[in-house]
């Protein structure tokens, strides 16, 4: 059997290969914009969902943080205290350019969520994870107890993710609006492609695993992990890769988005 430690590897070496296709051009010259001047790249949604949480003067961990760009966004909004935890060391390299060129000072830990070392940063106020963290975790379940220890009493988790049911859907297929997969799909995606935002295809990267998850599972294995829900939800608009915009705007039309709030009790 596959095991989390083998998967999260593979995944790993997938990121850190993909790192050079998001360190130059359009994307990344906004991301430094961005880090210079201070400002945020989130979006109304999370950007009010984070003020609902008490972002301002919180201590506030991103789990997932890739280069970095939404925890300075967070810093930006009032977070008195930023952490970023990726286990991509390639993309945390991009994430120590931008904060060096920031007016923040965010800190930033390369570990598996699955390993964390024991001296990792705890109490925190908020846990935020964002788009296309969850599909990268093999164990929903473990993965929430892990979030969940880094919270303090009353701290919340925001997630602001996809919604599973596009992922019923292949944008590159023949005819992108019929269903091209199970809702409830178990076995993970495999797949050699360099991981892009932009549409770009780039063959030959290290095998990666993408795992649908319900959002069943993914509200249930929040509550397992001892996390109250007090906010669920969707919305009509895509946050992830811009082939996935021709499902927007549509009638009828699908969810394509969540946001959840829940607290550690």
């Amino acid at each position: 059997m596959t095991t989390t430690s083998h998967i999260t590897a593979l995944n790993r070496a997938a990121w850190n290969a993909s790192a050079v296709h998001h360190a130059s051009g359009p994307m990344w010259e906004a991301n430094c914009a961005m880090a210079r001047e201070g400002t945020s790249v989130l979006d109304a949604t999370l950007t009010q969902a984070l003020r609902t949480a008490g972002v301002t003067g919180a201590r506030l961990v991103q789990v997932g943080c890739n280069n970095g760009r939404e925890v300075l966004s967070a810093m930006a909004l009032g977070a008195a205290e930023g952490w970023g935890i990726d286990q991509s060391e390639a993309f945390l390299a991009q994430a120590t350019k931008l904060a060096a060129m920031s007016p923040f000072d965010p800190q930033f830990l390369n570990a598996d969520i699955y390993d964390l070392p024991e001296d990792a940063p705890h109490a925190f106020d908020i846990a935020l994870i964002t788009v296309g963290v969850l599909n990268w975790m093999p164990d929903l379940p473990v993965f929430f107890a892990a979030v969940a220890s880094l919270l303090r009493t009353g701290g919340q988790v925001v997630i602001y993710e996809t919604r599973p049911m596009l992922e019923m859907f292949d944008p590159h297929g023949d005819d992108p609006f019929a269903l091209a997969d199970s809702y409830f799909r178990k076995a993970p995606h495999v797949e050699t492609q360099a991981i892009t935002y932009d549409g770009t295809v780039v063959e030959g990267a290290p095998e990666l695993h993408w795992f649908p998850h319900t959002l069943s599972t993914i509200v249930q294995s929040a509550i397992d992990a001892g996390l109250t829900l007090c906010q669920l939800t969707e919305y009509p608009h895509s946050i992830r890769e811009v082939e996935y915009d021709l499902y927007e705007g549509r009638e009828p039309q699908v969810p394509m988005s969540f946001l959840l709030r829940a607290t550690r009790s």
